[in-house]
Protein backbone atom coordinates (compact mmCIF):
# COMPACT_ATOMS: atom_id res chain seq x y z
CA UNK A 1 0.00 0.00 0.00
CA UNK A 2 1.13 3.55 -0.67
CA UNK A 3 0.63 5.65 2.49
CA UNK A 4 0.02 9.31 1.63
CA UNK A 5 -0.55 11.81 4.45
CA UNK A 6 -3.06 14.53 3.55
CA UNK A 7 -2.75 18.09 4.82
CA UNK A 8 -5.80 19.53 3.05
CA UNK A 9 -9.08 17.80 2.24
CA UNK A 10 -9.25 19.97 -0.89
CA UNK A 11 -6.36 17.91 -2.27
CA UNK A 12 -7.45 16.99 -5.83
CA UNK A 13 -6.51 13.38 -5.22
CA UNK A 14 -9.48 13.18 -2.85
CA UNK A 15 -12.01 14.33 -5.44
CA UNK A 16 -13.91 11.05 -5.43
CA UNK A 17 -14.50 11.45 -1.69
CA UNK A 18 -15.12 15.19 -1.50
CA UNK A 19 -16.58 16.64 -4.69
CA UNK A 20 -18.16 14.01 -6.91
CA UNK A 21 -21.87 13.36 -6.42
CA UNK A 22 -23.19 9.81 -6.34
CA UNK A 23 -24.54 10.35 -9.87
CA UNK A 24 -21.14 11.51 -11.09
CA UNK A 25 -19.44 8.53 -9.46
CA UNK A 26 -21.73 6.12 -11.26
CA UNK A 27 -21.02 5.56 -14.95
CA UNK A 28 -24.19 4.23 -16.54
CA UNK A 29 -22.72 3.54 -19.97
CA UNK A 30 -19.62 1.75 -18.71
CA UNK A 31 -20.21 0.59 -15.13
CA UNK A 32 -16.73 -0.89 -14.80
CA UNK A 33 -15.37 2.68 -15.14
CA UNK A 34 -17.64 3.98 -12.41
CA UNK A 35 -16.88 4.25 -8.71
CA UNK A 36 -18.75 3.70 -5.48
CA UNK A 37 -17.74 4.64 -1.94
CA UNK A 38 -17.58 1.92 0.73
CA UNK A 39 -17.87 3.52 4.14
CA UNK A 40 -16.72 1.79 7.36
CA UNK A 41 -14.49 -1.28 7.76
CA UNK A 42 -17.49 -3.65 7.89
CA UNK A 43 -18.66 -2.53 4.46
CA UNK A 44 -15.10 -2.53 3.12
CA UNK A 45 -14.50 -6.05 4.46
CA UNK A 46 -17.58 -7.45 2.76
CA UNK A 47 -16.80 -5.65 -0.49
CA UNK A 48 -13.27 -7.06 -0.51
CA UNK A 49 -14.57 -10.54 0.36
CA UNK A 50 -16.83 -10.28 -2.70
CA UNK A 51 -13.82 -9.47 -4.87
CA UNK A 52 -14.58 -5.78 -5.42
CA UNK A 53 -11.57 -3.80 -6.55
CA UNK A 54 -10.39 -0.93 -4.32
CA UNK A 55 -9.02 2.14 -6.09
CA UNK A 56 -7.92 3.95 -2.93
CA UNK A 57 -8.57 4.28 0.79
CA UNK A 58 -9.06 7.28 3.05
CA UNK A 59 -8.29 6.37 6.66
CA UNK A 60 -8.16 8.19 9.97
CA UNK A 61 -4.58 8.04 11.23
CA UNK A 62 -5.51 6.38 14.56
CA UNK A 63 -7.08 3.48 12.66
CA UNK A 64 -4.19 2.59 10.36
CA UNK A 65 -3.14 -0.34 12.54
CA UNK A 66 -6.71 -1.59 12.67
CA UNK A 67 -6.79 -1.84 8.86
CA UNK A 68 -3.69 -4.07 8.56
CA UNK A 69 -5.65 -7.18 7.62
CA UNK A 70 -7.55 -5.33 4.89
CA UNK A 71 -4.36 -3.83 3.50
CA UNK A 72 -2.66 -7.23 3.44
CA UNK A 73 -5.62 -8.67 1.54
CA UNK A 74 -5.48 -5.83 -0.98
CA UNK A 75 -1.71 -6.24 -1.46
CA UNK A 76 -2.19 -9.96 -2.08
CA UNK A 77 -5.11 -9.66 -4.50
CA UNK A 78 -4.64 -6.32 -6.23
CA UNK A 79 -0.95 -5.51 -5.82
CA UNK A 80 0.97 -3.10 -3.59
CA UNK A 81 0.24 0.13 -5.47
CA UNK A 82 -3.19 1.05 -4.06
CA UNK A 83 -3.05 4.49 -2.42
CA UNK A 84 -4.03 4.95 1.22
CA UNK A 85 -4.69 8.59 2.04
CA UNK A 86 -4.21 9.26 5.74
CA UNK A 87 -6.16 12.09 7.39
CA UNK A 88 -6.91 13.30 10.89
CA UNK A 89 -10.29 12.42 12.47
CA UNK A 90 -11.29 16.08 12.13
CA UNK A 91 -10.51 16.10 8.40
CA UNK A 92 -12.51 12.93 7.78
CA UNK A 93 -15.45 14.31 9.75
CA UNK A 94 -15.47 17.37 7.48
CA UNK A 95 -15.79 15.04 4.48
CA UNK A 96 -18.47 12.68 5.84
CA UNK A 97 -20.34 15.15 8.02
CA UNK A 98 -20.01 12.99 11.14
CA UNK A 99 -17.42 11.03 13.09
CA UNK A 100 -16.94 7.58 11.64
CA UNK A 101 -16.73 4.48 13.82
CA UNK A 102 -13.29 3.04 13.05
CA UNK A 103 -12.81 5.73 10.45
CA UNK A 104 -12.11 4.32 7.01
CA UNK A 105 -13.68 4.72 3.59
CA UNK A 106 -12.67 3.35 0.22
CA UNK A 107 -13.29 4.27 -3.40
CA UNK A 108 -14.00 1.06 -5.29
CA UNK A 109 -14.64 0.13 -8.89
CA UNK A 110 -18.17 -0.69 -9.97
CA UNK A 111 -18.81 -3.83 -11.95
CA UNK A 112 -21.08 -4.77 -14.83
CA UNK A 113 -24.35 -5.97 -13.36
CA UNK A 114 -25.62 -9.40 -14.43
CA UNK A 115 -28.77 -9.89 -16.47
CA UNK A 116 -32.07 -10.78 -14.82
CA UNK A 117 -31.96 -14.25 -16.34
CA UNK A 118 -28.45 -14.82 -14.98
CA UNK A 119 -29.27 -13.67 -11.48
CA UNK A 120 -32.53 -15.65 -11.38
CA UNK A 121 -31.22 -18.87 -12.92
CA UNK A 122 -31.26 -20.80 -9.64
CA UNK A 123 -33.42 -18.44 -7.57
CA UNK A 124 -36.64 -19.47 -5.88
CA UNK A 125 -37.42 -16.23 -4.02
CA UNK A 126 -36.54 -12.77 -5.31
CA UNK A 127 -37.50 -9.29 -4.16
CA UNK A 128 -38.33 -6.50 -6.59
CA UNK A 129 -38.03 -2.90 -5.40
CA UNK A 130 -40.19 -0.50 -7.39
CA UNK A 131 -38.96 3.11 -7.31
CA UNK A 132 -37.91 3.04 -3.65
CA UNK A 133 -36.04 6.32 -3.29
CA UNK A 134 -34.91 6.35 0.33
CA UNK A 135 -31.39 4.94 0.52
CA UNK A 136 -31.91 3.89 4.14
CA UNK A 137 -34.86 1.73 3.10
CA UNK A 138 -32.91 0.20 0.22
CA UNK A 139 -30.04 -0.65 2.58
CA UNK A 140 -32.37 -2.08 5.22
CA UNK A 141 -34.14 -4.25 2.64
CA UNK A 142 -30.82 -5.58 1.36
CA UNK A 143 -29.82 -6.47 4.92
CA UNK A 144 -33.10 -8.29 5.56
CA UNK A 145 -32.80 -10.09 2.22
CA UNK A 146 -29.36 -11.37 3.23
CA UNK A 147 -30.41 -12.36 6.72
CA UNK A 148 -33.54 -14.18 5.54
CA UNK A 149 -32.02 -15.97 2.56
CA UNK A 150 -33.72 -14.16 -0.30
CA UNK A 151 -31.95 -15.39 -3.43
CA UNK A 152 -31.74 -12.08 -5.30
CA UNK A 153 -32.94 -8.49 -5.33
CA UNK A 154 -34.07 -6.68 -8.48
CA UNK A 155 -34.32 -2.90 -8.46
CA UNK A 156 -36.35 -1.01 -11.05
CA UNK A 157 -34.78 1.73 -13.20
CA UNK A 158 -36.01 4.54 -10.93
CA UNK A 159 -35.06 2.83 -7.65
CA UNK A 160 -32.29 4.31 -5.53
CA UNK A 161 -28.80 2.92 -6.08
CA UNK A 162 -27.93 0.08 -3.66
CA UNK A 163 -24.28 1.17 -3.91
CA UNK A 164 -24.99 4.70 -2.68
CA UNK A 165 -22.76 5.03 0.37
CA UNK A 166 -25.64 5.35 2.85
CA UNK A 167 -27.49 2.38 1.36
CA UNK A 168 -24.37 0.22 1.47
CA UNK A 169 -23.61 1.33 5.03
CA UNK A 170 -27.14 0.64 6.31
CA UNK A 171 -27.01 -2.75 4.60
CA UNK A 172 -23.88 -3.49 6.68
CA UNK A 173 -22.18 -4.50 3.44
CA UNK A 174 -24.72 -7.20 2.58
CA UNK A 175 -25.24 -5.39 -0.72
CA UNK A 176 -22.08 -7.28 -1.74
CA UNK A 177 -23.45 -10.63 -0.57
CA UNK A 178 -26.97 -10.69 -2.02
CA UNK A 179 -27.02 -10.97 -5.83
CA UNK A 180 -28.79 -7.95 -7.31
CA UNK A 181 -29.29 -6.15 -10.60
CA UNK A 182 -31.49 -3.56 -12.28
CA UNK A 183 -34.50 -5.12 -13.96
CA UNK A 184 -34.96 -3.22 -17.20
CA UNK A 185 -31.52 -1.65 -16.80
CA UNK A 186 -31.79 2.14 -16.91
CA UNK A 187 -34.78 2.18 -19.28
CA UNK A 188 -37.60 3.70 -17.21
CA UNK A 189 -40.09 2.50 -19.84
CA UNK A 190 -39.17 -1.16 -19.25
CA UNK A 191 -41.00 -1.27 -15.92
CA UNK A 192 -43.53 -2.66 -15.21
CA UNK A 193 -43.94 -4.02 -18.72
CA UNK A 194 -42.17 -5.91 -20.27
CA UNK A 195 -40.05 -6.58 -17.16
CA UNK A 196 -42.80 -8.34 -15.22
CA UNK A 197 -43.51 -10.51 -18.25
CA UNK A 198 -39.82 -11.48 -18.22
CA UNK A 199 -40.22 -12.72 -14.64
CA UNK A 200 -43.28 -14.74 -15.67
CA UNK A 201 -41.31 -16.26 -18.55
CA UNK A 202 -38.63 -17.28 -16.05
CA UNK A 203 -41.28 -19.16 -14.09
CA UNK A 204 -41.95 -16.70 -11.28
CA UNK A 205 -45.30 -15.97 -9.71
CA UNK A 206 -45.26 -12.22 -9.12
CA UNK A 207 -46.85 -11.03 -5.88
CA UNK A 208 -47.59 -7.33 -5.52
CA UNK A 209 -47.47 -6.34 -1.86
CA UNK A 210 -50.50 -4.05 -1.87
CA UNK A 211 -53.85 -3.44 -0.21
CA UNK A 212 -56.52 -4.11 -2.81
CA UNK A 213 -60.02 -5.57 -2.67
CA UNK A 214 -58.76 -8.87 -4.07
CA UNK A 215 -55.56 -9.15 -2.02
CA UNK A 216 -54.86 -12.50 -0.42
CA UNK A 217 -53.31 -12.59 3.03
CA UNK A 218 -49.65 -13.28 3.63
CA UNK A 219 -50.71 -16.51 5.35
CA UNK A 220 -52.47 -17.60 2.15
CA UNK A 221 -49.30 -16.87 0.18
CA UNK A 222 -47.27 -19.02 2.57
CA UNK A 223 -49.81 -21.84 2.21
CA UNK A 224 -49.40 -21.75 -1.58
CA UNK A 225 -45.61 -21.87 -1.27
CA UNK A 226 -45.72 -24.87 1.06
CA UNK A 227 -48.51 -26.76 -0.73
CA UNK A 228 -47.77 -29.91 -2.78
CA UNK A 229 -46.54 -29.27 -6.30
CA UNK A 230 -49.68 -31.05 -7.55
CA UNK A 231 -51.87 -28.30 -6.03
CA UNK A 232 -53.12 -25.96 -8.80
CA UNK A 233 -52.35 -22.95 -6.56
CA UNK A 234 -48.84 -24.12 -5.65
CA UNK A 235 -46.12 -21.47 -6.06
CA UNK A 236 -42.68 -22.79 -6.93
CA UNK A 237 -40.84 -19.53 -7.62
CA UNK A 238 -41.89 -16.23 -6.06
CA UNK A 239 -41.08 -12.63 -6.94
CA UNK A 240 -42.21 -10.26 -4.15
CA UNK A 241 -42.80 -6.73 -5.45
CA UNK A 242 -42.54 -3.79 -3.01
CA UNK A 243 -43.56 -0.23 -3.81
CA UNK A 244 -42.15 3.19 -3.17
CA UNK A 245 -42.55 5.05 0.11
CA UNK A 246 -45.91 6.76 0.53
CA UNK A 247 -47.66 5.85 -2.72
CA UNK A 248 -46.88 2.14 -2.73
CA UNK A 249 -47.04 0.15 -5.95
CA UNK A 250 -48.39 1.73 -9.11
CA UNK A 251 -51.72 0.52 -10.47
CA UNK A 252 -49.97 -0.55 -13.69
CA UNK A 253 -47.66 -2.80 -11.71
CA UNK A 254 -50.53 -4.33 -9.74
CA UNK A 255 -52.40 -4.98 -12.99
CA UNK A 256 -49.44 -6.89 -14.44
CA UNK A 257 -48.62 -9.08 -11.42
CA UNK A 258 -50.01 -12.56 -10.80
CA UNK A 259 -51.66 -11.67 -7.49
CA UNK A 260 -51.69 -9.11 -4.70
CA UNK A 261 -50.80 -9.86 -1.09
CA UNK A 262 -51.44 -7.97 2.14
CA UNK A 263 -49.96 -8.27 5.60
CA UNK A 264 -52.81 -8.44 8.15
CA UNK A 265 -52.79 -5.39 10.43
CA UNK A 266 -54.20 -4.58 13.84
CA UNK A 267 -55.25 -1.45 15.73
CA UNK A 268 -56.39 0.32 12.57
CA UNK A 269 -52.88 0.48 11.10
CA UNK A 270 -53.16 0.37 7.33
CA UNK A 271 -49.57 -0.38 6.32
CA UNK A 272 -45.96 -0.81 7.41
CA UNK A 273 -42.85 1.03 6.29
CA UNK A 274 -41.55 -0.73 3.18
CA UNK A 275 -38.39 -1.91 4.96
CA UNK A 276 -40.48 -3.44 7.76
CA UNK A 277 -43.00 -4.94 5.33
CA UNK A 278 -40.23 -6.58 3.33
CA UNK A 279 -38.63 -8.09 6.45
CA UNK A 280 -41.98 -9.55 7.57
CA UNK A 281 -42.59 -10.96 4.10
CA UNK A 282 -39.10 -12.41 3.75
CA UNK A 283 -39.41 -14.11 7.13
CA UNK A 284 -42.88 -15.51 6.47
CA UNK A 285 -41.99 -16.90 3.02
CA UNK A 286 -38.71 -18.52 4.17
CA UNK A 287 -40.05 -22.05 3.60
Amino acid sequence: MNLIHIDDIEDPRLEAYTHLTELQLRNKLEPEKGIFIAESPKVIDRALAAGREPLSFLVEEPWLDGMKDEFALVDANFGPDVDVYVASPEQLKRITGYRLHRGAISAMRRWKLPSVSEICATARRVAVLENIVDHTNVGAIMRSAAALDVDAVLVTPSCADPLYRRAARVSMGTVFQVPWTRIGGDDVHAWPSPSIEELHTLGFTTAAMALTDDSISLDDLVDRLSSPSSDPQHIEKLAMVFGTEGDGLSQRTIAHTSLTVKIPMGHGVDSLNVASASAVTFWATKI
